[in-house]
């Protein structure tokens, strides 16, 4: 059975793309079954994962109305090394015409049901708002990852993602739950992320990775040539990093299936 996850924050600039496709790469790299599901109209997982936006014949789009299913719709086999459920512009306009429909917020469960058995690892990379389409990401997973940068306003918009997790686990889907906070973008110089790293740890214990994901100019640089950094320069420390990340993941969801078992 495959453990959907959704990569999400409120907050917009914090690396959810970056952690996506790099996460994926990295779960490839040790042997997973990946597919990525871009739920954000800039489609920037799908570029970043080495998929022209702009030449999908189908698209996640496509998927939640209904009107293909995920099998038809994935890219399959790309260059990243993990399947590929993309989106474009298109998207923009399945916020206003899910609206009117049955089932609006579990079209994306739904679809996911008819693969399961074809992954590991599913991850959704959600926009930055509370909108039906993260709804659905929201709704299909069993667990929240949540990247975040140490800094003031970083954890402001902590406190309103937990609460809207809550309130999804409490009346939409009560597998939800949020599987670990991923420290990223961070600079071991700046006394102030050091001070909000250990207001994390001390806050949210366990549920914080211990793994965190340094600043890396090869990490920014890679979705300009269409790959994660974990393809386009492996030896680099962000690259490093998302596949010790990914290991870690991959032990803990295994030692938590372990207890429940």
């Amino acid at each position: 059975m495959a453990r959907i996850f959704c990569i999400a924050n409120q907050k917009g600039g914090v690396g959810k793309t970056t952690t996506t496709v790099n996460l994926a790469a990295g779960l490839a790299q040790i042997g997973k079954r990946v597919l990525v599901v871009d739920l954000d109209p800039q489609g920037n997982a799908t570029m970043g994962s080495g998929v022209d936006k702009r030449a999908l014949e189908l698209s996640i789009y496509d998927v939640l109305l209904e009107n293909t299913s995920i099998a038809e719709a994935r890219q399959a086999g790309t260059k990243a090394g993990y399947d590929v459920l993309g989106a474009n512009r298109d998207l923009a306009g399945a916020e206003v015409e899910l609206v009117a429909l049955e089932r609006r917020d579990k079209r994306l469960k739904g679809a996911l049901r008819a693969v399961d058995a074809d992954y590991d690892f599913v991850l959704i990379d959600c926009p930055p708002s509370l909108s039906l389409l993260t709804l659905n990401g929201l709704c299909s997973a069993h667990g929240v990852v949540v990247p975040m940068q140490c800094e003031y306003f970083a954890l402001e918009g902590l406190s309103d993602l937990v609460n809207t997790i809550k309130q999804v686990h409490a009346n939409l889907n009560p597998d939800l739950e949020i599987i670990g906070l991923l420290r990223v973008m961070f600079d071991p110089r700046i006394t102030l992320q050091q001070q909000v790293s250990e207001q994390l740890k001390a806050h949210f214990g366990d549920k914080v990775f211990n793994t965190v994901i340094p600043r890396n100019v090869r990490l920014a640089e890679a979705p300009s040539y269409g790959l994660p950094g974990v393809v386009f320069d492996p030896a680099s420390k962000g690259a490093v990093a998302f596949v010790e990340f990914a290991k870690e993941m991959s032990t803990r969801l295994g030692a938590s299936a372990a207890a429940v078992a």
